[in-house]
């Protein structure tokens, strides 16, 4: 259909040039047009010349395989476009032609807002690596058909998601996570938790920022990751559907279903997923303290889980268009889950010589709720000149979570039970107020001004309650804990940018006011910080050719402690293993360094980063005596506390290969150095001063590739490896890891319909094994949040078309830069 389009416009370009008046001088016009960033040319690109004084008379022509145009033109005055399909128009207005003219080689930009029009949803899955970000286009995505974000995340370049669900950028677990460039209710209060409740489904695409500007939140000094939900664009009705069952048992079913007309677009997300996770996890510990039981110097510690998690998730929305200019959206979210954990634990005893002592069973059966409510709505002004525009957002959510459970304790052959019960009920409110203001300056110039509120408050009950021999539950006040978390941040950035021949860059500040409330409310603890920081941004660009790209950016950055980091008691699924908050944990300020640098060929894009991250006061989390004992062994308990100084360094590179149209590869490779320095001291269970000495220093690296390949009758094969170095820390080791996944799709229906067949995990491999060395304790662990998944799923699209762009002459795994942010 583009071609016959081109061709008519050809044949009509060509028959308005013969009924130009014949005694005007003909001259000849030339030239080649090719893709910007690649040297592929575009075939059936459009050139126009239209009179300057008559804007009804128009000649012109396009270009063939090649990107080569030829036509002839009466001399005069014109206005001249380079069109394409999806890129920018280039445009030379009121210039005089008298002789032939050689235009040369034209470059056009892929115009991403055209191209999402035309495309309504990407069915191909893509890595466009930019010199300020890394876009992850989810599309036809094999592998995480019926999964999660979690699995999203897990698939794209230099992010890691280790088995409990935590999400790490360069190997940096303080990471900003954004849905659609904004702190989201969607995320609720644990954000791993949350990220595994949506579904892949309803994700358009990933952008990975490894060092923002100052247009972006200063939180998380490993970077942010923005996650782009989907939003129907093409005109009338369409959309498709997605159902999934797999192994262990999971089922789902999302729907993505767009409305468009010239006055409003209509867009929805539904779904319903019932997902099983099996898990597993196993320690092995030896006490070597004085007063430990002689009867358990020896504990091996077995767990079982089987997780289930079932809810449905929708998102709701109206865009009206105002004008031509000026647009309003509108968006309800809204999000509930339930699940259950039965956690099954073995504690097996042993004494100094290896004999068996007693065995304890503790079981956990935890069940969950989950309710999540968001309003959002965006207001955009366009003005006359382009990129001139102005944006407000305010979006109000709120988040409920119930996690309660009943725990039985004793030793086998007792008949004794020791029965206990946890109630933990949070709640979330996030109201956020945002304004952006864009102004084009010249040419090549860009200024940029906005404003941020983020407020917030968290409340988190958590309660232990014991049942006594009279059958009355009774508060357990060491365990029990009402906490109050209060959160006002006002932020004010601008930032200005300007380009000069091949010399591009980008200045910009952000001021944020924060005021944060810590208050224990049952151990009468408040906690009060008032802080206000500025935190500068700066980008430097340098373009040697089209293809070949280097810069030089810095960012100051911030790390507030949220949630189970800062409450002194959120976790009892063991009795000697136990998790506690620090209500009085500082912010973490890191200032990070960023030398990239990009290089494109024909088929390969290749982009490599060196990185420096210095940080203050980082999170590190210790591991030490309770004081506390449980059948004479010593609880252990983990916190996090505020350790000095962090210094991370690190090089990357990620590579996108194409050697055949019918085989895509891509290749992600991050080594890193983690420096840290500090001392820790506390009195162990004999009352003696221990002194930790924290100075350590680890190298570690991970890397990722993926293969996709075409096969015959129209089977697509994509493959994916991983691996994780070891890396060592002050307290001990936590040691490799490899993972494999595998899927296969095939296109039906007339490719209205997509069969997927996916494997995660495939080697049931993916396990976190670390090692720990105190004092008092020496242990190792194994854990696997999720055994190996298998899901089949079937894709239906009505009134849509597959991506076509992909049987075009031109490369899908590259990606304009943009010398601003």
């Amino acid at each position: 259909m583009l071609k016959r389009l081109q061709i008519f416009a050809l044949f009509l370009l060509t028959t308005l040039a013969f009924a130009q008046k014949p005694d005007l001088k003909k001259i000849t016009i030339s030239g080649k047009i090719f893709e910007k960033g690649t040297t592929l040319p575009l075939e059936y690109a459009t050139v126009v010349f239209q009179d300057a004084k008559n804007p009804e008379k128009l000649n012109g022509g396009v270009t063939d395989m090649e990107g080569n145009f030829k036509f002839e033109v009466p001399s005069g005055t014109y206005n001249v476009r380079f069109e394409y399909i999806s890129f920018k128009t280039i445009e030379f207005k009121n210039k005089t032609y008298n002789t032939n003219t050689d235009f040369g080689k034209i470059y056009l930009e892929a115009d991403i807002a055209q191209l999402a029009a035309v495309e309504v949803i990407a069915e191909r899955s893509t890595v466009e690596i930019k010199l300020d970000k890394k876009v992850y286009n989810v599309g036809k995505d094999m592998m995480v058909k019926g999964g999660t974000v979690s699995d999203v995340l897990d698939n794209v370049p230099s992010v890691t998601v280790d088995p409990e669900g935590t999400v790490a950028l360069r190997g940096n677990e303080n990471v900003r996570i954004l849905i659609d460039g904004k702190p989201s209710g969607l995320a609720g209060i644990n954000i791993a938790d949350a990220l595994k409740m949506l579904p892949a489904d309803a994700v358009e695409k990933v952008e990975v920022i490894t060092n923002p500007s100052a247009r972006y939140d200063a939180e998380g000094g490993g970077g942010i990751i923005n996650i782009v939900l989907r939003k129907g664009k093409a005109q009338g009705l369409n959309g498709s559907f997605v159902g999934t069952i797999g192994d262990p048992e999971t089922y789902g079913l999302n729907s993505s279903i767009n409305f468009r007309s010239e006055k409003f677009n209509l867009f929805s997300n539904i779904g319903y997923n019932y997902r099983t996770s099996l898990g597993n996890s196993s320690t092995d510990s030896y006490y070597t303290s004085a007063t430990a039981n002689p009867n358990s110097i020896f504990l091996e510690e077995r767990r079982t889980n089987e997780r289930l998690n079932k809810g449905y998730n929708s998102n709701f929305g109206i865009e009206l268009f105002l004008d031509k200019s000026t647009s309003w959206t509108n968006s309800l979210t809204i999000q509930n889950g339930r699940g259950e954990n039965p956690d099954n634990v073995f504690f097996y005893n042993y004494d100094a010589n290896r004999n068996p002592t007693f065995t304890r069973n503790r079981l956990n059966n935890q069940n969950s709720k989950d309710f999540t409510f968001e309003y959002a709505t965006n207001f955009t002004k366009n003005f006359k000149k382009e990129d001139h525009k102005l944006t407000v957002d305010m979006a109000f959510s709120q988040n409920r979570e119930r996690d309660n459970s009943t725990i039985y304790d004793q030793i086998i052959g007792d008949p004794n039970v020791l029965t206990e019960r946890t109630l933990n009920p949070e709640n979330q409110q996030r109201n956020l107020f945002q304004t952006d203001y864009v102004l084009p300056i010249g040419k090549d110039a860009r200024f940029e001004a906005g404003y941020r509120g983020n407020f917030q408050k968290n409340i988190t009950d958590f309660e232990i309650d014991s049942l006594d021999v009279s059958g009355n539950w009774v508060r357990n006040d060491i365990y029990s804990n009402l906490l109050e978390y209060k959160e006002y941040v006002n932020a004010f950035y601008m930032q200005y940018g300007s380009k000069i021949d091949k010399f591009s860059y980008f200045l910009g500040v952000r001021f944020e006011d924060s005021n944060i409330e810590v208050n224990s409310i049952s151990s009468n603890d408040y906690n009060t910080k008032k802080y206000n920081n500025f935190f500068p941004t700066a980008t430097v660009n340098y373009e040697f050719s089209e293809s070949s790209n280097i810069s030089l950016s810095y960012s100051k950055r911030i790390n507030r402690p949220r949630g189970r980091f800062l409450n002194p008691f959120s976790s009892y699924s063991s009795r000697i293993n136990i998790f506690r908050g620090n209500p009085d944990l500082n912010p973490a300020y890191t200032n990070a360094f960023d030398l990239g640098y990009l290089k494109r060929w024909k088929k390969v894009t290749f982009n490599t980063s060196a990185y420096v991250n210095l940080t203050d006061d980082s999170f590190q989390f210790i591991r030490r005596e309770s004081g506390l004992f449980v059948e004479g062994v010593p609880v252990i308990e983990s916190t996090p506390i505020n350790l000095a100084t962090e210094i991370r360094a690190g090089f990357e590179f990620n590579l996108n290969y194409s050697p055949y149209k019918w085989w895509k590869l891509n290749a992600n490779f991050n080594l890193f150095r983690n420096e840290t320095k500090g001392d820790y001291s506390y009195i162990n269970s004999s009352d003696e001063l221990v002194v930790q000495n924290f100075d350590n220093t680890a190298t570690s690296w991970f890397s990722r590739i993926s293969s996709k390949i075409n096969l015959p009758y129209n089977i697509d094969w994509q493959a994916n490896a991983f691996y994780m170095a070891p890396q060592t820390n002050a307290q001990g080791k936590t040691l490799s890891m490899t993972s494999i996944n595998l899927a296969f799709s095939k296109d039906v229906l007339k490719d209205k319909g997509t069969i997927a067949l996916n494997v995660s995990d495939l080697l049931n491999s993916r396990k976190r094994r670390s090692e720990v060395n105190l004092p008092t304790v020496i242990s190792s662990s194994e854990f696997q949040w999720r055994q190996r998944q298998i899901n089949l799923s079937f894709t239906y699209r009505f009134n849509k078309k597959k991506n076509d762009r992909e049987n075009q002459k031109r490369s899908d795994d590259g990606g304009g830069d943009e010398f601003m942010g």
